[in-house]
């Protein structure tokens, strides 16, 4: 489900018109965040690192509004949920697309990551799906790589406004876990402030 958002009394329109006529609308930045009662939380649990720390991504996602606005055409909307199309990697190291949908449940979000990791994993090709919707992130794990800055691919001609989030390395030190994340955003729908709360909310999450 999805509602238009009034342009016409939204604080941000002249953000937003500004923003959307640049060839490269969208910004991005890296950070660090310490991992350590997340890593302990999913083994506990029994659940894949990755799909954990996806979940609370996800969770974080869906709780920070301007992260549910995607641009259709010349309107923006706001959705009511959205999911996750994460890179998945096969044994032959190419990777296909995923449908990863979103559910509050960890152990039940778990279950749905695990069967599509298996799905894609028996395909062959980039697109696994017909149709994947607008109400996504695009989300990337990089195990083996701690990367300290990061860029994505991108077609200025075609109409994007997914925030895309990438997780690097796990790193250890002295007994604390970090990791990398890099995230970008379409300026047209947020500024740094709302990606600091996303941050600020995810962190969160890791902790509790």
């Amino acid at each position: 489900m999805k509602e238009k958002l009034n342009l016409d009394t939204w604080n941000r329109k002249e953000h937003f018109l500004f923003f959307k006529q640049m060839e490269e609308p969208f910004f991005g930045i890296t950070v660090t965040i310490d991992c350590t009662m997340a890593y302990d939380k999913a083994a506990s649990l029994g659940v894949s690192f990755f799909s954990y720390y996806l979940h609370k991504t996800l969770t974080a996602v869906n709780t920070i509004e301007a992260f549910r606005y995607r641009i259709i055409g010349e309107d923006i909307y706001v959705f009511d949920q959205i999911n996750a199309s994460a890179t998945v990697l096969r044994e032959d190291k190419t990777f296909g697309f995923s449908l990863m949908e979103y559910q509050e449940d960890t152990i039940l979000f778990s279950e749905i990551v695990m069967k599509e990791i298996t799905r894609i994993q028996s395909t062959t090709g980039l697109f696994t799906r017909e149709e994947y919707g607008e109400n996504l992130i695009h989300f990337s794990a990089l195990p083996l790589i701690n990367f300290t800055s990061f860029s994505h691919a991108r077609s200025f001609t075609w109409p994007d406004s997914c925030p895309k989030i990438s997780f690097g390395k796990m790193m250890e030190e002295n007994g604390k876990k970090t990791i990398a994340v890099s995230i970008h955003v379409h300026h047209g729908l947020m500024d740094g402030y709302h990606v600091g709360l996303f941050i600020n909310c995810l962190q969160e999450l890791l902790n509790s």
